[in-house]
């Protein structure tokens, strides 16, 4: 029996990857350490077979519940946990700091303490910062420039996770990801909320012109490119995950629109985020090489699918919005 710790696996990314994870490898344990902040929901976790999923509700960045929560040798430690939405990042960045750096430096510590095989860490394509129109799409070996608070504190996160592979020799890897879309994301991401938005008959606001451009893939390729940086890459190696599919953002909300038979003009343009990225590209060409990983879900079939999603699953998003689901906690406890 294998067993993976998975930090922040009741988040949209995080709960998707535990469900892909148990789905296709009979043989694992999954340890899901979530501290359920607003944007960790434990009925993204409903259904899962409780026989090869334990849930703890930790502080990643408490060193002692760390040391408490990570079992001893452990195969692999995942960690999705992580600030993650921008606007937020420029009203409060101290946030971000303790959860995405001091948070990743506490697992470290735990990971080396425990015996744990395999440091994962997930990070961002927004360390790079923004690409000129024409620029050939991020690789590994950019020079880092991020532009918000949120991709500052990833950034540091990982030269911490890159340090401790150097210095301490520790079994590390990262995986630098594109826009995720897919079930259980959380409705202040641009799809969710223009999705969720259109289904009420609500305005959609875009930020500025709407012609920043996204490189989207979906949170089921996103989560089998991790397995494989779990499984088979290199120690103190990076893997940009892309889909190659770079859209404009005015571009999506407009196909969203067309799927759902809303009209454009429920689009409201605002005032553009402070310091907003034009343009982020992936080139996944390593990950594609050394792991044989390659995108499963094109864009039109996986907003389609996702579209659906949303469509059976209102209950969710709604609770989501009006905050209600904040009460499945103790809901989710009570049964077991």
């Amino acid at each position: 029996m294998r067993t993976y710790v998975v930090t922040g696996g009741a988040g949209f990314i995080g709960s998707n990857f535990v469900r892909l994870a148990l789905a296709t490898r009979p043989d694992l344990q999954v340890v899901n350490i979530d501290l359920l902040t607003y944007a960790g929901n434990l009925e993204n976790l409903e259904g899962i077979p409780q026989a090869h999923h334990t849930f703890i509700r930790a502080d990643i960045a408490d060193a002692e519940a760390m040391r408490r929560a990570v079992p001893e040798g452990a195969d692999a430690l995942v960690n999705f946990a992580a600030e993650t939405h921008v606007d937020r990042s420029i009203l409060g960045p101290v946030a971000f700091v303790r959860t995405n750096v001091l948070g990743a430096q506490v697992l470290l510590d735990a990971a080396r303490e425990k015996n744990v095989r395999r440091f994962v860490q997930v990070s961002t394509d927004e360390v790079y910062g923004s690409l000129r129109p024409g620029e050939p799409p991020f690789t590994e070996d950019r020079l880092l420039a991020p532009s918000s608070p949120y991709a500052a504190s990833k950034a540091g996160a990982d030269l911490l996770v890159l340090a401790a592979h150097r210095t301490y020799g520790q079994d590390a890897v990262i995986t630098r990801c594109s826009n995720n879309y897919g079930p259980y994301q959380f409705p202040e991401k641009l799809i969710p909320l223009m999705l969720s938005n259109a289904l009420e008959d609500k305005p959609l606001p875009v930020y500025g012109d709407g012609r920043q451009v996204r490189d989207w893939i979906h949170a089921d390729d996103h989560g089998r490119a991790i397995l494989g940086a779990v499984e088979r890459g290199r120690p103190g190696r990076i893997y940009n995950i892309g889909a190659r599919s770079e859209r404009c953002n005015i571009d999506v909300v407009r196909e969203i629109l067309r799927q759902v038979g809303k009209p454009d003009s429920l689009i409201r343009h605002v005032t553009d985020r402070p310091g907003h990225d034009r343009r982020y590209g992936i080139d996944p060409r390593r990950i594609e090489a050394e792991l044989g990983w390659r995108p499963q879900v094109p864009f039109e079939e996986g907003l389609a699918l996702t579209i659906r999603w949303y469509r059976e699953h209102a209950d969710w998003w709604r609770r989501v919005k009006d905050g209600s689901y904040r009460g499945f906690y103790e809901k989710w406890y009570g049964n077991r």
